[in-house]
């Protein structure tokens, strides 16, 4: 058999790439062909989402990896993009950080009980879901106009290939599908005033959605191949576990913190702790809870303007272990702005020491990202009855050594860290299954990722009555 070369487009929140797969016997290689920088634009009162920029830099990738028998796009959740009946953009997508949302989940739970948001979409309360982006959009020119509402990875497929669909991995992140149904939560967007005709037929991971268009000048006539294409979806297919007692961190910008399931958890102590039921691959159910995850790393790094994050990484331990911890889930962190400053004020109000050094801050957002983990990786278990024996760190954050032996330090269990492009090799894996060159269930896909991509092993070390003692000071 020759090399099989599928092409992976994965955008994130700050940069997009593409990613040139080779799938053989034995062999599962990728090589990052282009990568552009996802920088949002602020207008007037309004952040968006350049993704006509976004567009450019994929068709700039998918021409630099050269001929490719197909192509999977993942992205980020709950944006979208809205066309009129020609197919034409109605502006910039908004950013899911824009302030338009603000009060808008609390209006909307107070008018429909969250008790039967929960129990028909299964997913956690986040104040950007796309549910309270439609009902702060209404009465827009552009919503009242629009034919049709495309996802992201769902836009960029449509100006590939012409086709008009819906993944389900990302649209069961919109707040308006329903989840034991498998379809879109009709009647939720009859009662909110949204248009259920916006939202186009559903289609699931590994489907093939048509070849690109000609006139894009790009090598060949590759098909456009469903993937999960919420990145998270395509992430956790990228998990290289061994069996089902597994818990993930999926560590980008967010960790996304949970265990797969067989069955959504919909009851009310699931509800409470504001864990997300989201559409895996195969049928899975992805359990989870988002935690705010490295954006505070990252925030803090573009206000000082530092570069030098592993010499930033090696001061921060040694800096004493819980000086200084805060809630990574605290509000004030999630829009973008000079976070040492935030931090700095939420360890004075909560009473703790705040950071005098960037390398104490380092510190104080590692150590809090660690207990954010284990906090998750405990409620997950309690909550789904499915016990787990190790925990898989994968994306950005497998490089995060410090981070990943704290969060096998506060989790009691072996961390496996890797594959770092475990989103991307979950897009490809998915599509190479697709055009027949692996077979099998997820297990068989994540024993090709144990034979051929760079694993490590973290060991738990420490003291369990003081990573018990720190979480009780986050508000654990």
């Amino acid at each position: 058999m020759t090399d099989l070369h599928l092409a992976a487009v994965d955008l994130g929140a700050s940069s997009g790439r593409v990613m040139l797969g080779r799938v053989a016997p034995g062999r599962l290689d990728l090589t990052e062909v282009h990568r552009f920088p996802n920088e949002p634009v602020r207008l007037g009162h309004t952040l968006h989402w350049d993704v006509l920029a976004l567009h450019r830099g994929v068709l700039d990738g998918l021409r630099a990896a050269g001929p490719v028998t197909s192509i999977g796009i993942d992205s980020w959740a709950v944006d979208y993009g809205l066309l009129d009946d020609t197919g034409a953009l109605l502006g910039n997508p908004v950013h899911y950080r824009d302030a338009r949302t603000d009060g808008v989940a609390e209006r909307v739970t107070k008018q429909f009980g969250a008790e039967r948001l929960y129990r028909t979409t299964g997913l956690q309360q986040l104040p950007f879901n796309t549910l309270y982006q439609l009902v702060a959009a209404a009465g827009t020119p552009q919503l009242t106009a629009a034919r049709w509402l495309l996802l992201i990875p769902d836009l960029i497929a449509y100006w590939l290939t012409g086709e008009v669909a819906a993944e389900v991995t990302n649209a069961s992140t919109t707040q308006l599908y329903d989840l034991r149904r498998r379809a879109w939560a009709t009647d939720l967007m009859a009662d909110a005033g949204i248009r259920a005709d916006l939202f186009p037929p559903l289609r699931e991971p590994g489907t093939r959605i048509g070849p690109v268009r000609a006139r894009l000048g790009l090598p060949g006539t590759p098909d456009v191949v469903a993937v999960g294409s919420h990145d998270t979806a395509s992430a956790v297919v990228g998990v290289p576990a061994a069996g089902e007692r597994f818990a993930y961190v999926s560590c980008g910008t967010w960790s996304l913190v949970g265990v797969e399931l067989d069955a959504p958890v919909l009851t009310e102590a699931s509800r409470q702790a504001n864990f997300t039921n989201e559409s895996g691959v195969d049928g899975t159910i992805r359990y989870l809870r988002n935690v705010m995850g490295l954006w505070l790393l990252q925030e803090s790094l573009r206000t000082w303007g530092a570069t030098d994050l592993p010499d930033l990484l090696r001061r921060a331990a040694r800096e004493p272990a819980f000086r200084s911890v805060v809630d990574p889930d605290d509000p004030r962190f999630l829009p973008p702005g000079d976070m040492p400053a935030r931090i700095a004020d939420a360890c004075r109000r909560a009473g703790e020491p705040v950071p005098a050094t960037p390398a104490a801050t380092i510190r104080c957002i590692v150590d809090s990202l660690a207990l954010a983990h284990r906090r998750a990786v405990r409620q997950a278990q309690q909550l789904s009855g499915r016990h787990v024996d190790a925990v898989h760190v994968v994306g950005g954050g497998a490089r995060n050594e410090l981070l990943c032996q704290l969060t096998a330090d506060a989790c009691g269990l072996p961390v496996f860290a890797g594959p770092v492009e475990a989103t991307a090799l979950g897009n490809i894996l998915v599509q190479a299954r697709a055009a027949g060159a692996v077979s099998g269930d997820l297990a068989a896909l994540r024993s090709v990722l144990r034979d051929t991509q760079r694993i490590v092993r973290y060991e738990p070390r420490g003291d369990e009555a003081a990573w018990r003692a720190a979480e009780n000071r986050m508000g654990g």
